[in-house]
This record gives structure tokens, sequence and C-alpha cells, in this order.
């Protein structure tokens, strides 16, 4: 495959990029800001008929500050037909995870998918199993605790009424992190531990009702048909106005506290687990209880010993995985799948893992000006260009599939879009934090032109700018992402 510059994209050389399709299974922190490239001349190499106002104006229309960054090119020659700023390296947000799919896809193959095992090391007699029970995690980022309480109806109908040994609980399968982005608060749910045994996203649902002059809280891990309550979490309600939550890890208990000025009169929410493996242990016992089967305490287990196969539950295949991912944008799912596929090659841990995809992305386009420091582009340290980003999803995304895992982009209703006349058809990946909104994807014009697309607003100074506790929702954030979301409509209408 020939190898492509930044200069070679702006000229219009990305029409001899071969279109690589995905093979077979193969067995730090960045700077906050990189140095500009030169500034160097667009070769505008296919026309496009100007209609409404130009991305100039609706840039400056916008009112985003920071930088504005884009790139539309053709799909099957890669002719630049728009561009703009696109050598700035941005932060990718979650169009990262379009980059872990392809990663993952090549890693793993399309058939792969994640087991969950209920292991016994001896044999069961009279309703009693004659050594050690283990549920026994395969990274699966989707298992749910539905999928637990399967588990536990088929061990009940193996008859299994008491262990005479030890319940384990092994969760090795993927290197464990404490939380995907450590410069993000403790309470924030789509920040969560990963580790090679998760349940419910490793989030757990924290419930509050006011009860005199105090309120009744709990954990409880609900899904669709179970919803058993948790034991390895509590919380404590403290008279205060800020923080709103505090967290502390004391022996195998996940300890929070909360504001009592931030509750109201009930409800409910998502905070992230720490210790996933305790968490599902937990779970586990009591869904076993109630099919009749007391289990002792769970314990950690460094490894696995021999044993056999009771219950298996595997997840979707990888396609499915995926595209749940990116249709809901799920951070610890892409954290899972990019360090499954980095283990698959031999690479171990979070960072490890990560440079492993920003080597292999380079090595697949030529090109190196992605730097992904996880897979699913939590961590604002990450960076890509425009430029980059479109090659890797010409090159790479056909093949893949990779379309097909995108959802699809709506004009319905987007006010400042002439509606007569749009694309048939955009599917991308959104990608949105704090003062970060990205679109990347394809798009197929009025008249059935294929083309590819990046597009990147970000205010980074602003972003940095906010204070911990006003992390969740800043001042100023929805006005902003909502004159970025604009932006991207009708920078896609005018390329219609």
């Amino acid at each position: 495959m020939e190898a492509l510059t930044r200069r070679g994209v702006l000229g219009g050389v990305l029409a001899g990029l071969a279109a690589t399709g995905i093979a077979s299974r193969v067995g730090a922190e960045a700077p906050l800001s990189s140095p500009k490239p030169p500034e160097r001349p667009l070769v505008k190499t296919a026309a496009a008929k100007a209609t409404g106002p130009s991305s100039d104006a609706l840039i400056e229309a916008a009112k985003l500050g920071g930088d504005v960054s884009f790139l539309l090119a053709d799909l099957k020659s890669g002719e630049v037909i728009a561009a703009h700023l696109p050598d700035k390296q941005m932060p990718p947000a979650s169009t990262a995870k379009s980059i872990t799919s392809l990663y993952a896809l090549e890693a793993l193959g399309p058939d792969y998918r994640f087991p969950t095992r209920v292991l016994a090391t001896g044999p069961v007699e009279g309703g009693v199993l004659k050594g050690d029970l283990i549920l026994a995690g395969g990274g699966d980022p989707t298992l749910s605790t539905d999928n637990l309480g399967d588990l536990a109806k088929v061990l009940s109908g193996l008859g299994l009424r008491r262990i005479a040994g030890r319940f384990g609980v092994w969760a090795g399968a993927l290197p464990y992190i404490d939380s995907i982005d450590p410069g993000q608060p403790d309470w924030l749910g789509y920040n969560p531990a990963v580790s090679g045994l998760n349940l419910n996203f490793n989030r757990v649902n924290f419930t509050w009702e006011r009860s005199g002059d105090g309120y009744q809280v709990g954990f409880d891990a609900r899904a669709e048909r179970f919803a058993p309550a948790v034991s390895i979490a509590r919380m404590k309600v403290v008279a205060r106005d800020l923080p709103i939550f505090t967290y502390d890890q004391r022996g195998t208990v996940e300890s929070w506290t909360v504001a009592d000025q931030a509750l109201g009169k009930g409800g409910s929410r998502w905070m992230p687990v720490r210790r996933p493996d305790l968490y599902a242990g937990d779970v586990f016992r009591t869904l076993a209880r109630a099919e009749g089967l007391d289990l002792p305490e769970q314990e950690i287990l460094a490894g696995l010993p021999k044993a056999r196969i009771l219950a298996a539950h595997d997840s979707d295949p990888l396609p499915v995985v995926l595209r749940d991912m990116m249709k809901y944008s799920t951070n610890m799912t892409a954290e899972a799948v990019g360090m499954a596929a980095s283990l698959a090659q031999g690479v171990v841990g979070h960072s490890a893992s990560a440079e492993a995809m920003t080597r292999w992305i380079a090595t697949r386009t030529g090109l190196a000006d992605e730097r992904f420091v996880d897979h699913s582009g939590l961590g604002g340290a990450s960076r890509v260009t425009a430029s980059d980003m479109v090659a890797a999803l010409r090159a790479l995304g056909p093949r893949a599939g990779l379309g097909g895992l995108m959802k699809e982009v709506k004009f319905k209703g987007a006010k400042g879009i002439d509606q007569t006349l749009l694309p048939q058809r955009v599917v991308g990946k959104t990608g949105t934090l704090n003062f970060v909104s990205a679109l990347v994807g394809y798009l197929t014009t009025a008249s059935g032109e294929e083309r590819v697309f990046a597009i990147y607003s970000a205010d980074v100074a602003r972003r940095d700018a906010v204070p911990d506790a006003q992390r969740e929702d800043p001042p100023g954030l929805g006005p902003w992402l909502k004159r970025a979301r604009k932006l991207q409509l009708q920078l896609l209408a005018s390329w219609a």
C-alpha cells in the first residue's frame, strides 16, 4: 500500500491509496497542543456547485471559539472536495470509536464473541458441588444482570443447591483499569472501571426517595428482567451543597456520599463501579440465592484452576457489539474491545493498547498524525486530524463494513437547513466532550456520489478551564453544543 503524507492528501493524492480490506485474524500522556503545521494551498480536484453561505461564513456564524477543522473527499477517487484547516490536530472525542472498531475487526475477526463461564472444580453429587464454583469473565463489555440470571437458572436446572468449596470470581481475561480517564471526576457514569469481568457497563443504579426528614437510599443492578439489590456499594446522604458526590474504596465496599441539596424528592442515576469483579460476584450470589443456591462470599482469583464448564453465555458477534457501541457511544465497550484486540496480538495494558492502536492505524494508512490515549476518545489528550481520519475511513472502512455500524444522521426539523436539497443519506459517528464536538462518516449526495468526511470543532482552552465541580455540566456547554451540531448539519447540507 502506498504511504500517504498530509501534503499528498491535500493535493489529491488520496486517489492513489488502494482500498485496503480488513485482514484475517492476527496473532504516556500526549501534549495538550501540537505544533501547527505550515499552511499549504489546498488543491481542490473535484468541483462542487456552491449553494448557500460559504463554509467560512457558516463557521463565523456558529461563534464557537477555538478551532473548526473539516475535510470532504470523494470516497472512490480520494479527490478533496472541501477542506478547512484539515491538518489541525483536534480531540477526536468518540469518533475514536470508529478507529477502535476497525482495529478490533482486524485483530479479532467478525465472528468473535466474548465468553462468560460458570466453572466447577469438582463433581456435582446429590445437589452438592464437591469443589469450587467460579464465575469466569471473558471481557464481555455487554454482560448484563439478565445474563447472570440466566446462568443462575442453568445451575438450578442442574439440581445444584450447595457448594462444598469456594465461590471464586475471575476477571483476568483483560487488564484492569480503575477508570478510563483518571482526570475525570469519580462520579461520572461514563468513566467506570474496566476488567475481564464487567457488568451493566460497570455501572450501578443509585436510587433515592424522601422519607420524613431524610432519604431512603440504595443501589441495585437492574436490567430488563432482574433488579437485584447490591451490597458492595453504599451511599450516605450528607447535609451540604457541594461537592455533590464523594467516593472512597474501603475494602470490598465502594463508599459514596451525596449532598442532600442535590437530591430533591426522589430519583435514580447510574454511578460508576470501580471493582466490577466484586460487583458481578455480588449480583450473581443474589441471583443464585433466588434459584435456591446459597453461595459463600466471593473470592477474587488471581488465576483459573483446571475446571469444567457448568453454564456459559456468549456475547453477540463482534459487529453487533460494535454497532451498539457506535450507536450509544459506550466508552466501556470501546476500552474492552480495544484491549481485547491488543491482547490478541500480545499487547497487555491500557496505555500500551492505545499506543498499539496508534501504531496500527499509522501502519495501515501511512499517516501518523493520530495519537490515541485510549480506545473510546474520553481522554482529552488524544489528537487526530481531519485529513488522517478521512484517509483511514476511506482506506479501511468500506470492506470492513464500517458504514453499516454507524448511525444515520437526520436532518428533519433541523433549523437553518434547506430541506429541499439534502444528501440522499449520511451515516456517521458523533463525538462529544466539554466544548468538543465531532462527526465523521460517509455521505451520499443528492446525485448518488459517495463521499467521506470528518468535521471537528473544539475550544480546548475553554474545556481545560472548566473546574472539576462543573465537569458534568459546565456553564454554556448546552448552547455551544447546539451551535456545533447545527454547523455540522449545515456543512453536510452544503455538500449535498
